[in-house]
């Protein structure tokens, strides 16, 4: 009976302490992952990543002011935009220069220059950016994490 006692708190202590504690507001599902994978490592090799659940974490530098439905996380190489579904989470244009822990999906996007340019021009207008309508672009592989939660800190 003592290993059975000793079993069912061991259960109970891993199932306490496997949901992370970071502090702050919580957008979207909870989060399950506690090791956070660097965003560097993710875009140094993305077609590895691609379809993996990672937890990342950096300043928030944009978010998408129509719907709050992205938000560009900065790194030291760069950025990497979270990408949610509108209406689903919305991230509030206060997370701006605040930290984003960010559990999701490394998801690859093949635009084609046509789309490139929708995508520039559409992020424009969300921005309210001027943008170049005779601008060209090459078609372009976008690396992005599908975001599934996200806790915004003040650290």
């Amino acid at each position: 009976m003592h290993r059975l006692s000793a079993l069912a708190a061991l259960v109970a202590v891993a199932a306490c302490s496997s949901a992370p504690a970071f502090e702050g507001d919580p957008y979207g599902e909870p989060l399950t992952l506690s090791e956070v994978t660097p965003v560097s490592e993710i875009l140094a090799a993305p077609t590895e990543w691609v379809g993996e659940r990672v937890l990342i974490e950096g300043e928030v530098k944009e978010v998408c002011e129509k719907k709050g439905c992205w938000m560009d996380i900065a790194h030291p190489e760069g950025l990497i935009q979270v990408k949610v579904a509108d209406d689903v989470i919305v991230f509030p244009l206060s997370a701006r220069g605040r930290t984003a822990v960010v559990e999701g999906v490394v998801e690859e996007l093949e635009l084609s220059p046509e789309e490139a340019f929708a995508a520039a021009a559409h992020r424009a207008e969300e921005q309210g950016m001027p943008f170049d309508s005779t601008a060209t672009f090459p078609a372009e592989t976008v690396y992005r994490i599908q975001g599934i939660g996200a806790v915004i800190t003040d650290g």
